[in-house]
């Protein structure tokens, strides 16, 4: 049996509310009041408490913990998952794995960990003058986020469904690498995607929450944060809505917080429904837009020996080949992984109904997988999508897919079919409902279906029409949610897709904000305000605001 954190926790005395169960409206108080408890919520939650702050976290999802993962895909997607796993862009075209728990995304994600690319940080200081965004200046960050979170190679043999795509990939004189993982001590499950059950996954939810928890920090859960109540230009509470048990309705009670600063870390769709249902002040019309994802098809083989994809480190290999191999603002290029197999993912992702899914589903042991994360946002046609509301306040990411991604996808799956049979499938089948299997890779005429691995960030830019951040995490073209320029965390903090998952550059850059913000604990000497009223003025000799052009809209 496995020591679980949140278990020894509690018993210990730690401050963690469950909102289902409240019979009463609550109020709490705080220095800081964080929206999340994923990459950004849980760094700056640790960070902050460590500093002195009385901190509050609010989380939508449940609090599931070491001995609630039982690996078992239908319990978890439910519990554990934005809308069970199954949360789309609004034409339903894209499927979006996204967490919703104690820990966010970091308590399901695979563990893979990379840096933001050296060319990505170039882009962003040529095209958004973000000129403080270096190699060296981000490594100090990066290292303390990889101590922390035992980031570090995976030295394991990989298991079949990766080695397959070494083999492939050699044969074509094609590159891999090897993944870097947030584990200690890790066991090779290979069941990452439900939640670690041996607390080998640094996640927040073993990592950074204990330790903020222990400093005494407060955490609510299925608490969905509403909106921001401002007066003036001064945010003056947080509204939340306690959720029922299934973390699905909302109960008649009601959650506020009242804070001298706001941290929103909500996730890339998350945080802009907050801003929106507040009625946030947008004079550039960049609340929701600009959000990227990275769009990523499959291709799946049949191989003539078992490769029980489901067993041993989802990802331990990687291929940049295809993004190295064309510039960043040329044809889209993609990045090539494997992902887990496990039996109802694998069912749900199939292309086919009927026998024709049942024939494949028998194979299911033979079955090899590779991935292509499309790098979605550093070409002129790259346009991203924009964050929306439906009726009942929930939001939706409109996604339309350009011409410019579709050729990506119809690169990519030739190029994993190619690695594919250079591997020894017998069979490979392009999901996409309109592909059969085919014998040989001239036969594969691909056309696409896609899905994305996980949401990407809003923007950030240092002219006020480039994003919603300038450098140093301050809001540009108004004061922000607090009384001083506020701490934005996690997706907020990135023009573009940078090319890879990106949650080790959401913790860093959290890390990066919340340590400026920690060192101001005393009250503030008006520093921060004259910042943001020289910002103003700045902005009042410009040329006016900016307004979209009608080939920059969308509608949702």
């Amino acid at each position: 049996m496995f020591a679980d954190p949140f278990h020894e926790g509690l018993a210990r005395g730690w401050r963690v509310v469950n909102a289902a169960g409240l019979a009463r409206d609550a109020v709490f108080e705080a220095d800081v009041a964080i929206v999340g408890s994923g990459a950004g919520g849980g760094v700056t939650a640790e960070t902050l408490s460590a500093a002195g702050f009385k901190v509050v976290l609010l989380e939508e999802g449940p609090l599931a913990s070491t001995r609630d993962f039982n690996m078992r895909e239908a319990d978890a997607y439910p519990r554990l998952y934005q809308e069970s796993a199954a949360r789309k862009t609004r034409d339903g075209a894209i499927t979006i794995l996204q967490g919703r728990c104690v820990g966010g995304s970091t308590t399901v994600n695979w563990t893979s960990s990379f840096r933001t690319p050296a060319a990505t940080l170039a882009h962003w200081r040529d095209a958004f003058g973000l000129a403080e965004l270096t190699e060296a200046a981000l490594a100090p960050w990066f290292e303390t986020v990889e101590r922390r979170l035992s980031i570090a190679p995976w030295t394991a043999p990989p298991n079949a469904n990766n080695r397959l795509l070494r083999d492939g990939a050699a044969k074509l004189g094609i590159a891999t690498e090897v993944i870097r993982r947030n584990v200690r001590g890790c066991l090779d499950l290979g069941y990452c995607g439900l939640g670690c059950p041996t607390n080998a996954k640094q996640s927040m939810l073993v990592t950074t929450l204990p330790a903020a928890l222990d400093r005494g920090a407060t955490l609510v859960t299925l608490a969905r944060a509403r909106r921001f109540v401002r007066r003036g230009e001064r945010v003056t509470s947080l509204e939340a809505a306690a959720l029922d048990a299934r973390g699905i309705g909302e109960t008649a009670r009601r959650v506020t917080v009242i804070a001298r600063h706001y941290v929103l870390a909500a996730g890339g769709i998350g945080s802009p429904a907050v801003l929106l249902r507040s009625g946030t002040p947008d004079p550039y019309r960049l609340v929701g837009a600009r959000t990227f994802l990275h769009p990523t098809v499959i291709c799946a083989a049949d191989m003539p020996e078992a490769v029980n994809g489901y067993a041993g480190a989802p990802q331990a290999l990687y291929s940049d080949h295809f993004l190295d191999a064309v510039p960043l603002d040329g044809p889209i290029g993609y990045k090539l992984e494997v992902p887990p197999l496990h039996p109802v993912l694998f069912a749900i992702t199939l292309r086919g109904f009927g026998t024709k899914h049942a024939a494949q589903m028998r194979s299911f042991a033979n079955t090899h997988a590779i991935i292509a994360l499309l790098r979605d946002g550093f070409h002129p046609q790259s346009r991203g999508g924009m964050v929306g509301l439906r009726a009942d306040g929930s939001p939706v990411l409109a996604y339309p897919i350009s011409t410019f991604v579709w050729d990506g996808v119809r690169r990519a799956l030739l190029s994993m079919a190619e690695i594919q049979f250079a591997a020894g499938a017998r069979t490979v089948y392009p999901v996409h409902e309109q592909a059969a299997g085919y014998s040989s890779w001239a036969a594969a005429e691909v056309r696409n279906r896609a899905a994305a691995a996980r949401a990407a960030r809003r923007a950030r830019g240092e002219r006020p029409r480039d994003g919603r951040l300038r450098n140093g995490g301050r809001r540009a073209a108004r004061r922000g949610r607090s009384s001083r320029p506020p701490l934005p965390a996690r997706e907020p903090v990135d023009p573009r897709r940078i090319g890879v998952p990106d949650q080790r550059r959401c913790e860093s850059a959290a890390l990066d904000l919340r340590t400026r913000g920690a060192k101001c604990r005393a009250p503030c000497t008006g520093a921060c305000q004259a910042d943001a009223r020289a910002w103003r003025r700045r902005r009042s000799l410009s040329s006016g605001r900016w307004v979209r052009s009608p080939a920059d809209t969308w509608s949702y």
